[in-house]
């Protein structure tokens, strides 16, 4: 809730900004320092998902995982964006659904203390809205590059006819910018200060040409100690950055039918894919992770940069990351109280769900002692 309502108050200061200093959101989207700052921070946010991938731990529920961000996501993809392209006969929404379809990881990890889930619920989730993150921000780039080709969006935007081609070599460009990452930072490990100076220029790169997918490779083996403390702050500094960012592009109108719809959507498509690619865990698990959906920093760099290409896409999400999170925060409650209520009584003894330990050789030095000898406390 304290998340939903700093990034609200982050929202309303940028439009505030917007409509004091004037700022016009219709030409903004189009300015070469506009398309650096909101590639700059998509690079941040994809870097920082991969970052905090715990590999060691997703291992043990790989099949699940594997399955949620290959076929999960693209199935959300093709519900959320085919439900409303057809209600709001656009095209454009199967853009926008793969856009929403990722789970917020930020949002995610302050759930891990929360002892509403069980340990591998909390592991799947994390791992999951970790991994769905580069999966969604890698289709929808090369999604938008696509509906581009075929006269979507701006003129301004569109490739070409050797669109294929351009792909497959910056495809080939992402590559490559992570494999050499990758060389350098094996064979430089003596040298901490030229592995940051790598990854600074990775960056760089990234932002200037736009190979996300090389950062979130990058993220998967790039992780200097110093960063471990500092990378959640960076993240969570870019996430409020682009939201402010998002308020200022506001300025110019909110499409609120269309962002309640889709947020809405998205929401239930969680559920929908959720529940069979669980099953097998405990239905309490099943129906945490059902109800998982939460928009963050991927969905709002990600609309700032489709504005560039496509007018009108931050008005539809701006809604539709507030949607989803209250439709989060608003199912989890009633979800746990109707959990709560089901969970067997555990006042009048052993519950059903945690039987009574047995008897051990411990249990002996709760017996009273024979005069004269003393007890000796376990060490």
């Amino acid at each position: 809730m304290r998340r939903l309502a700093v990034l609200t108050a982050f929202v309303l200061a940028g439009l505030g900004a917007a409509a004091v200093f004037d700022i016009d959101a219709a030409s903004l989207p189009h300015s070469a320092a506009y398309h650096w700052a909101a590639y700059l921070l998509l690079a941040i946010g994809l870097y920082g998902a991969t970052y905090g991938i715990d590999l060691a731990q997703a291992r043990h529920d790989k099949k699940i995982i594997v399955s949620a961000v290959t076929v999960g996501v693209v199935v959300k993809a093709l519900i959320i964006g085919g439900v409303l392209a057809l209600a709001w006969r656009d095209p454009l929404f199967l853009l926008l659904g793969v856009a929403v379809a990722q789970i917020d990881p930020l949002s995610v990890a302050a759930l891990m203390g929360d002892d509403r889930m069980s340990t591998r619920a909390r592991t799947v989730l994390a791992a999951w809205s970790s991994f769905d993150d580069p999966i969604t921000v890698i289709l929808t780039v090369y999604a938008a590059a696509i509906a581009t080709s075929f006269g979507l969006g701006t003129a301004s935007a569109a490739v070409g006819g050797q669109w294929p081609l351009h792909y497959l070599t910056d495809l080939a460009g992402n590559l490559g910018l992570a494999a050499l990452a990758w060389l350098v930072w094996r064979y430089t490990r003596r040298q901490p200060w030229l592995q940051y100076a790598v990854l600074l220029a990775c960056v760089v790169v990234a932002m200037f040409t736009g190979w996300m997918l090389a950062m979130a490779l990058i993220g998967l083996f790039a992780r200097p100690p110093a960063l471990e403390r500092l990378m959640p702050r960076i993240t969570e500094a870019a996430m409020y950055a682009a939201a402010a960012g998002l308020g200022v592009l506001l300025i110019g109108g909110v499409d609120l039918a269309a962002g309640i719809a889709l947020g809405a959507v998205a929401f239930l498509a969680q559920a929908l894919v959720a529940w069979p690619l669980t099953r097998g865990m405990p239905s309490a698990d099943r129906w945490h992770l059902a109800a998982a959906q939460q928009h963050g920093i991927t969905a709002i760099i990600l609309a700032l940069t489709l504005e560039i290409q496509f007018t009108g896409v931050v008005a539809v999400i701006a809604p539709t990351i507030l949607t989803a999170n209250l439709l989060h925060m608003l199912a989890n409650h009633l979800l746990d109280r109707r959990l709560a209520r089901l969970a067997p009584s555990t006042t009048g003894g052993p519950s059903a769900v945690e039987p009574a330990p047995m008897p051990s050789q411990n249990a002996a030095a709760d017996a009273p002692q024979p005069a004269g000898q003393q007890q000796v406390p376990d060490l």
